[in-house]
């Protein structure tokens, strides 16, 4: 295990020596593991494993002060700079944070690691970053939390210290998290019954409970929506049309992006689009998004009902069939959905 681990290393090195600047997630893919395993190699140098003490940790963050919040799958990444505010932390399968900057829906099942991370900048050696990696079963991250210059270094340090678990081996073990499970043909869904269920939602957090229901996948539960403008397939660059359009029309959004372990939102406007080698992005102050437009593989407009009137929502998916990010405008529980967002979603629509 220890000639492993150094030759993991020595790899690493090495890849870090012909392609600088190569980020952990892709140097992790281009060697064969896991973005924890590797990370883990630098216990002792750069990196801190913390014990899986996940609740207590994330209770202690807002002594932080202000932070970026990162979660990403392998098409978007999501950035989110604030105050981790308001946390409900006491229920050992969700946790949430609900604050107008920092917004998480936590599924802490998949959790399983944790590290705080130190590195350097190849401009200014000097200059050092901090950060909590947080990391499921299988090493893939799920969530990161950075330090940006109006953090507070010392409290990092304390919460460090307090959390530093006793084993510090330069190894991580990872395992496999269990699949999707397959999806069922058209024909032994009760169809019938899950398009009446559609029709009469009251809230939009049911419709995850109807696909459960049912057993029925997300994308086709959409191809199967009930008659009607429930579900429509759009182009692939229908993202982009509606990013544009509420950048010039200062429409405030809702992006939520996540993976396995947790789910991140944004809600406020977005301003300055970008394009470069083949990302879209969004770089404003405290949001930045990165979209990997050639990992889109379906786009849907859904609308579901609900007792605050019809909750309009851009969906979209990989080609697995996963969902990378979903659109709302800007709403809350009990308030309609705003005019404005739904023009956006109305003109880039239309067939």
């Amino acid at each position: 295990m220890e000639l492993t681990k150094q030759n993991l290393k020595t790899r690493w090195e090495n890849l870090k020596t012909t392609q600088p600047g190569i980020r952990i997630r892709n140097a992790a893919s281009a060697l064969g593991v896991s973005e924890a395993e590797l990370l883990a190699t630098g216990c002792g140098e750069n990196a801190i494993r913390l014990r899986p003490e996940f609740t207590a940790i994330l209770g202690e963050i807002s002594s932080l002060g202000k932070v970026m919040a990162l979660t990403r799958n392998d098409e978007v990444v999501h950035e989110r700079k604030g105050i981790y505010l308001n946390p409900s932390l006491n229920n050992p399968h969700v946790g949430l944070f609900v604050g107008e900057d920092i917004d998480l829906r936590i599924f802490f099942k998949s959790w399983a690691s944790a590290y705080a991370v130190t590195e350097g900048f190849p401009n200014d050696p000097d200059k050092k970053r901090y950060s909590l990696q947080f990391f499921a079963t299988d090493g893939e991250a799920i969530h990161k939390i950075y330090l940006v210059p109006q953090s507070d270094v010392t409290a990092f340090e304390v919460l460090v210290k307090k959390y530093t678990a006793d084993d510090q081996s330069a190894t991580q073990a990872v395992s496999a998290l269990p699949g999707e499970p397959a999806e069922r043909p058209d024909s032994a869904i009760d169809v019938a019954g899950f398009r009446e269920a559609w029709i009469n939602l009251q809230d939009t957090h049911d419709f995850f409970g109807l696909l459960q229901k049912y057993r029925i996948s997300r994308t086709q539960a959409l191809r199967l929506a009930p008659e009607g403008d429930f579900a429509r397939q759009v182009p692939n660059d229908t993202l982009r049309k509606i990013l544009n359009l509420a950048s010039e029309r200062k429409v405030p959004i809702m992006v939520f992006v996540g993976n396995r372990g947790m789910i991140q939102i944004h809600t406020g406007p977005v301003n300055k689009l970008m394009d470069h080698e083949g990302w879209l992005n969004v770089l404003d102050p405290d949001f930045n998004l990165h979209v990997l437009e050639k990992g889109i593989a379906q786009s849907w407009i859904v609308r579901k009902p609900t007792r605050d009137g019809t909750v309009t929502a851009l969906e979209i998916f990989n080609g697995k069939g996963q969902q990378i990010i979903q659109l709302f405008g800007k709403r809350k529980p009990g308030i309609p959905e705003m005019e404005t967002w739904r023009e956006i979603v109305r003109e880039v629509a239309r067939p």
